[in-house]
Formats: structure tokens, sequence, C-alpha cells
């Protein structure tokens, strides 16, 4: 497992994020996912939970504000659309493997041979905290920088093409199209415990079942299948 406490690796992360903490124990902090304190009862660590809950609001706030700024013309839902697509899980997840830090991210053994260090739920939760921990570290203005630098980008790109939805929205108005009902996603079967539970989720057209995926939560599951089906139909 990789070691954050080895300064060599700090560095490593902060040159992905292009910053350079002042407090490396928040960066330390960011990176840690929960099943790490299982295997580690008796360090004094946290997760990063707390800052993954203070990234989020911050996140939020920042891109609301971008926005509201960069797109003057455009009315609070065409806003609000467009933020969603931002701070989904799924934007989040994509930006963590773009910078390259799933391979940092501290967890339990369990959870690394399951693939956490790719799980986009982990990487979605991690980028979050980040942003928190910068937040906290160096203030507003380099969260805002943070932010700005790696999704300003990826927003116009969308805003260009007019790809703001997401994948649920856009499987639903495709099949509707030819006046079909909607489709129907159905938890098809759910494993592991509470707090590591993994739901098999399938999207049916009437009987027919179009395809099927798995995710950390039943959202993530709905959204992994609606893409599948897109990306097949894009195939043909």
């Amino acid at each position: 497992m990789t070691n954050l406490n080895n300064q060599q690796q700090i560095s490593r992360v902060e040159k992905k994020l292009r910053i350079s903490f002042k407090d490396k124990a928040l960066l330390l902090l960011a990176l840690t996912h929960r099943s790490f304190l299982n295997e580690n009862r008796s360090e004094k660590i946290n997760s990063n939970e707390r800052l993954e809950f203070l990234g989020d609001a911050v996140l939020e706030f920042i891109i609301s504000d971008l926005l509201y700024q960069k797109y003057s013309h455009q009315e609070e839902g065409w806003l609000t659309n467009l933020r969603s697509n931002v701070v989904r899980t799924t934007t989040l997840s994509q930006l963590a493997k773009k910078l390259g830090f799933g391979q940092f991210i501290l967890m339990s053994r369990g959870e690394k041979k399951a693939g956490g260090g790719e799980n986009i739920s982990i990487l979605a939760d991690s980028t979050e905290a980040i942003i928190g921990a910068i937040y906290l570290d160096q203030g507003l203005k380099a969260a805002e920088k943070f932010v700005a630098r790696n999704f300003v980008p990826l927003i116009e790109d969308w805003v260009k093409r007019g790809q703001l939805k997401d994948a649920k929205s856009l499987l639903q108005e495709k099949i509707q199209v030819n006046n079909n009902p909607p489709p129907v996603y159905k938890t098809i079967k759910e494993i592991g415990p509470d707090h590591q539970k993994v739901f098999t989720v399938g999207v049916f057209l009437g009987d027919q079942l179009l395809d099927k995926a798995s995710g950390r939560s039943k959202r993530e599951a709905e959204e992994k299948v609606a893409q599948k089906v897109l990306e097949k139909e894009v195939k043909k």
C-alpha cells in the first residue's frame, strides 16, 4: 500500500494537484478512506469523510458562482443542470483518474484488492475531500483556482457540444422519441455488508432487459447501466 508519510509520495501528489500544502497532514487525511481505519486501529487517524462533507459544499459554491458569472444570460434551470453535471460522481471520479491520485488513496487491503483505487465513488469522495483540504490549507481563492483550472475546460466543452444531461436523462429522451414508455430501473441483486454493499441494477424497456451494471449505490448503478446502453447504441 502506498505510504503517504513518505515525503516523496506526498510531493508526487502535490505535483499532480499543482499545489504545495502548508499542512501535509491535511493532504494525508483527504486521501484516507474509512476502510483504512479498520486495519490501523492503533493509530490515531481519521477518514476523509469530514473533509468530503466540507469539500462538497465548497465545490458547489465555487461552481455556482463560476457559472453565474460566466453564463449570465442563462436561466436558473440551465445553470442548475450544468452544475449537476459538474458535481456528480462520474465527473469527480474522472478528474481523479485524470490527475492519477487514485493510486495514493489509503484503504484496507480488501478494498484495494477489490479495485478501490478505480472505484468511482471512492475517487469522487476523495476529490471532494481534496477540495476541502485545499480550502482549509490555503483559503477560498486557492480552491477557486484549482476548481477553475480543472473544471472550466470540461464545462466549456459540454456547453459547446450540448452535453449537459446525465446518462439516465439522455437514455430516457432517446427511448421516448419513438413514443416508447420510459425505461424502468430495477435492483436485481444486493451483496455485501451494509457499509460495503454493491447493487446490481437492470434497466428495462417493458419486459426487455436492456443491460445491467453494478455500483456502490443504486444511483451509481443506474447511471452506469444507462451509460452502457447509450454506448452500445452509438456503436451500432
